[in-house]
């Protein structure tokens, strides 16, 4: 039997409160039915405001008008404001930051012009993918380097050139030394004042003296028949800087050196550098080793395979507030050219290198000896100097084994690289050349 229903707003039997129909089957009209009239249930014109949307369900306006309390409002907006301003804070900084260090860096617009004019006589690139970029260190006199000798005219030489290889597959990286004094075919070149220096057999800085990077380049190429990619010109203050950045590199010596030129005096034993220090320390000549030019690269391997082991064993490229000051001084003392004038072409460089191991980042020194008609000059070694030339110009791995005296490459005979590179013929070929070296994971006080 159907339950009987009434239009009566009086109180229904059974135990249940009125409130509980309410809560069951939606609000009432004012008439109290549950669904009697149009109005009620929505008629033609949808549902009343406040209507229920079905069973169980209550209406929308029915609901709390805040969702949370408004104290805890206020602190949410707060929160976000204040997490916003960070952000853009943060950006703003790293903005300026980038800015300053891009800026720092210098461009060698005109050897960039020079090598485009004299592009016809330039070697080609063999391997895809590899990079050779020169590193020149400048002994200009000019500027802040004044305190280190005479400022002539300020013309500069190249005190120190570096060759510095990286491989296609960017598991290793090394580093020729080039000496200042070798005896080289130095081409024709454009000089700072619009005249042109002539065709002349002389040694190997005098380039960078009369041409600038450009002719050192060029020189170089006609030299070894590899391709330049890149250069970076570094001066003596950048470097100074440098270290004082890492706080300092450890060296030890085995002899006191007093340098007046150098501007250095140290008892033997173990030294942490400062960035004066070590550019004297890099620099000195006469009162170091045999006094040769060649005993002097060796140092000056060995001390920036040093200097690379403190930036990766201090954690600097990882660690933004040790990193900044590494940077802000290796980009004030740059000049590069275009393709490496900006902080971004730097920063893709070395995210390129930073997996080499430190035992992979080899130094040394092109083959050379005595110049035949002049002692205090050099000339190269051959045929190892052409074998050579031709692994890094093909991309072969060099291998580079500690120093055992001599300044050449061992008398190990050898196949041509291009052999050698042959997997066939792997098992005729007879062993590749080794030349004498340092790496960066080499401590300088266990030799």
């Amino acid at each position: 039997m159907d339950a009987d229903v009434t239009d009566s707003a009086g109180r229904p039997d059974g135990p249940h409160r009125p409130d509980d129909d309410e809560e069951r089957d939606g609000p009432r009209s004012s008439s109290g039915a549950a669904g009697g009239s149009p109005a009620a249930s929505g008629g033609a014109d949808g549902p009343a405001p406040g209507a229920g949307a079905g069973a169980g369900t209550g209406a929308w306006a029915d609901r709390p008008k805040d969702a949370f309390p408004r104290r805890e409002r206020h602190w949410v907006r707060w929160t976000a404001l204040a997490a916003a301003f960070v952000v853009l804070v943060a950006a703003g900084v790293g903005w300026w930051l980038y800015r300053r260090l891009d800026g720092n860096i210098r461009t060698d617009d005109d050897a960039a012009a020079e090598l485009r004019a004299y592009e016809k006589e330039r070697p080609t690139a063999i391997a895809s993918g590899a990079q050779n970029i020169l590193l020149i260190g400048s002994d200009s006199r000019a500027g802040d380097n004044a305190e280190y000798g005479r400022d002539d005219h300020g013309r500069q030489r190249s005190d120190t050139t570096i060759l510095l290889h990286l491989p296609a597959d960017r598991k290793s990286a090394t580093a020729v030394s080039v000496p200042r004094d070798l005896m080289a075919d130095v081409p024709a070149c454009h000089t700072a004042d619009g005249g042109t220096s002539r065709e002349q057999f002389a040694q190997f800085n005098w380039a960078f003296q009369y041409g600038g990077a450009a002719c050192t380049i060029r020189t170089l190429e006609k030299m070894t028949g590899i391709r330049v990619d890149h250069h970076m010109i570094v001066d003596f203050s950048g470097f100074k800087d440098m270290v004082d950045a890492v706080d300092g590199v450890d060296v030890c010596l085995r002899e006191p050196i007093d340098d007046k030129a150098a501007h250095l005096r140290l008892p033997a034993g173990r030294h942490r550098l400062d960035g004066e220090q070590a550019l004297g320390y890099v620099r000195a000549r006469k009162s170091l080793g045999d006094g040769s030019d060649t005993d002097r690269m060796d140092r000056q391997q060995k001390f920036l395979g040093a200097l690379v082991n403190k930036v990766q064993s201090n954690g600097v490229l990882l660690n933004p507030t040790k990193l900044y000051p590494v940077l802000d001084a290796a980009t004030k003392s740059l000049t590069t050219d275009p393709g490496l004038d900006s902080l971004r072409d730097l920063y893709d460089l070395v995210r390129g290198m930073r997996n080499v191991p430190t035992d992979k980042v080899q130094f040394l020194t092109v083959p050379r000896k005595p110049y035949s008609l002049n002692a205090n000059r050099d000339e190269l070694v051959e045929p190892d100097a052409t074998r050579l030339f031709a692994q890094l110009r093909q991309d072969v791995p060099v291998e580079v084994v500690p120093a055992d005296g001599g300044d050449t490459a061992t008398p190990t005979p050898a196949a041509s690289p291009s052999t050698a590179a042959s997997p066939s013929a792997a098992s005729s070929a007879s062993p590749a050349p080794t030349y004498s070296g340092t790496n960066a994971a080499e401590d300088l006080c266990k030799r």
